[in-house]
C-alpha cells in the first residue's frame, strides 16, 4: 500500500514568509491520522520547513538540515545546498522518500533527493499530494488580492483540502517576519 501524506505550501509576501502543512496521513484509501505535524521551525527559529512523503524520512532530513543550520549559524541557502549534495550522494540518504520546503527571512527552497534546490520566482511553492491545488490557489490569491501571506496560505490550503482527498483542514502554520 502506498502512503499519501501532506500538502505543504509556502507563501512569501512583503517581509513575511509562511509555511503550512495539513495533518492528514493516509494508507491506501484509509485515513490513519488527521493531526500529523509536518511543519516546524529549524535552526533555532531562523528558518521553517515542511515535509511531504515518508514521515520518518522527512524527520530525518529535518534533523540533518537543522544540524547544518546550527553549524556556525550557516545561512539557509548554504545549508540547503549542503543537504541536497549529501542527500544525492550518500547511499543511505538516496533511499529517503520525502521532499522539503524550507524558508528563512531571505529565501524559500524546494529540496529533493535528486539534488534539486529550487527557489520559486514568485515566493510561492508547494509539494505533496495536494500541492498543485494549493499552489494554484495561492498564486491566484497573491496576484489578485491584498491578503497577507498567512491569509493567502490558510485560504489556499482550505481550497486544496476541498479538492484533494489526501489533504485535510487540520493545519500547522509557522510564520517568520523579518
Amino acid at each position: 500500500m502506498k502512503t499519501h501524506s501532506t500538502t505543504i505550501l509556502s507563501v512569501r509576501r512583503g517581509n513575511t514568509v509562511v509555511v503550512a502543512g495539513d495533518g492528514q496521513v493516509t494508507l491506501g484509501n484509509t485515513v490513519v491520522k488527521g493531526g500529523a505535524r509536518k511543519v516546524r521551525k529549524l535552526g533555532e527559529g531562523r528558518a521553517i520547513g515542511g515535509f511531504a512523503g515518508s514521515a520518518a524520512d522527512g524527520m530525518s532530513l529535518f534533523e540533518r538540515l537543522d544540524e547544518k543550520l546550527r553549524e556556525q549559524r550557516s545561512p539557509l541557502r548554504r545549508a540547503a545546498v549542503e543537504l541536497a549534495k549529501e542527500w544525492r550522494t550518500d547511499r543511505a540518504l538516496r533511499r529517503l522518500e520525502a521532499m522539503l520546503v524550507v524558508a528563512d527571512a531571505e529565501a524559500t527552497f524546494i529540496l529533493s533527493g535528486s539534488g534539486d534546490v529550487i527557489e520559486p520566482d514568485d515566493g510561492v511553492c508547494a509539494i505533496g499530494s495536494g500541492g498543485t491545488y494549493a499552489l494554484a490557489a495561492a498564486r491566484a490569491l497573491s496576484l489578485h488580492t491584498v491578503m497577507s501571506a498567512r491569509e493567502i496560505t490558510e485560504t489556499a490550503m482550505r481550497i486544496a483540502a476541498d479538492i484533494c482527498i489526501y489533504t485535510n483542514t487540520n493545519l500547522t502554520i509557522e510564520e517568520l517576519t523579518s
